[in-house]
């Protein structure tokens, strides 16, 4: 760990003026991070060539050059470059038409469940659709709650399908002006 409070130094140091110490501490940096980077090359980088980490190195160096405004400085450092690593290790996959699959249980804990419903949602959805008149909320209900076609939610309350998509659009104008206030 106290390489990567090395790293935040030399960060820190780079990041604070456009002096000749703050040239130096970036190419310090550079240097220092370089074993690293070529290490998760090494691990993630096996749908490409050997040969071709070294160009990738240079791309991660040269963003890292150019990105290193973006490090906050009371955060830490080796996850910032991990990422920008990662990043462009898969731009460069991706200029190469391989693939590349990186595994996410890292990120398990900070990934939204997209099968999470929040509790209210729906209880809210339903005050608000009893805030329009019946028809309205009937077709809303069917598109966006229901997941049906504007023309087949309003078949059944004997709207055309342009007809369908007005009401729809209407309607949820009126929600949206109820929700603003």
């Amino acid at each position: 760990m106290a390489d990567h409070d090395d790293w935040a130094d030399l960060l820190r140091r780079a990041n604070a003026d456009d002096g000749a110490d703050a040239r130096a501490a970036l190419a310090q940096f550079l240097r220092a991070v370089s074993p690293a980077i070529r290490t998760i090359l090494r691990a993630r980088g096996g749908a490409l060539p050997p040969d071709q980490h070294e160009d990738v190195l240079q791309e991660v160096l040269l963003a890292l050059h150019l990105k290193r405004h973006s490090w906050r400085p009371e955060a830490p450092v080796r996850p910032w470059v991990h990422a920008i690593a990662r990043y462009k290790l898969i731009d460069a996959c991706r200029r190469r038409g391989t693939a590349i699959h990186v595994p996410i249980e890292p990120f398990v804990e900070t990934l939204e469940d997209p099968h999470h419903v929040p509790p209210l949602s729906g209880r809210d959805a339903e005050r608000l659709l009893a805030r329009i008149d019946a028809r309205s909320a009937a077709l809303v209900r069917a598109v966006t709650l229901e997941g049906e076609s504007a023309e087949a939610a309003g078949a059944p309350l004997g709207l055309s399908a342009g007809a369908s998509r007005v009401a729809l659009h209407r309607a949820l104008s009126r929600l949206r002006q109820i929700v603003k206030g």
